[in-house]
């Protein structure tokens, strides 16, 4: 088990290996990772954990879910800590690194993948904040798990 810093939503209309197919955000601390999962969550999505995710390679792929101490907590900021139904475990088909406003993205991206907890991963860079991030989450997803493909 691997323990990493991010923010883990799973989209369960996407399955992968039989689980929800998931996406890991990660970012510097106020990046807004907790606030785009929490949109992302009123949008259908489902916390799998906030802060600190679990990672673990199977045979069927990286399964991520929440240490036990944090399942089912997202902060919420101006709020407080909110308790909320999580997705016990999701297959972690991306990582999207989320950037500022001043971080130039490119328009038509090479592919891009990270390696992460002994497997190799697509890697996406977003912009948090955009109005358009929720549906970019969502085509990565797609992409990842095979749903969608990208002109290159």
């Amino acid at each position: 088990m691997t323990l990493v810093h991010g923010t883990c939503i799973a989209f369960p209309l996407v399955e992968e290996a039989g689980v929800a197919a998931a996406v890991l955000l990660r970012g510097l601390s106020g990046i807004g990772k907790s606030d785009l999962a929490l949109r992302l969550i009123d949008d259908g999505a489902q916390l799998v954990a906030d802060d600190q995710v679990d990672l673990e390679l199977t045979e069927e792929g990286l399964l991520a879910s929440a240490p036990q101490t944090i399942r089912g907590m997202l902060e919420v900021r101006g709020v407080g800590l909110v308790h909320l139904p999580v997705a016990s475990k999701a297959a972690l088909v991306a990582i999207i690194d989320l950037v500022g406003v001043d971080t130039e993205i490119e328009r038509l991206p090479e592919p891009d993948e990270v390696d992460i907890a002994g497997t190799t991963l697509p890697l996406w860079k977003l912009q948090p904040f955009e109005s358009s991030a929720m549906a970019k989450v969502g085509v990565i997803v797609a992409v990842a798990a095979g749903r969608a493909s990208i002109e290159i």
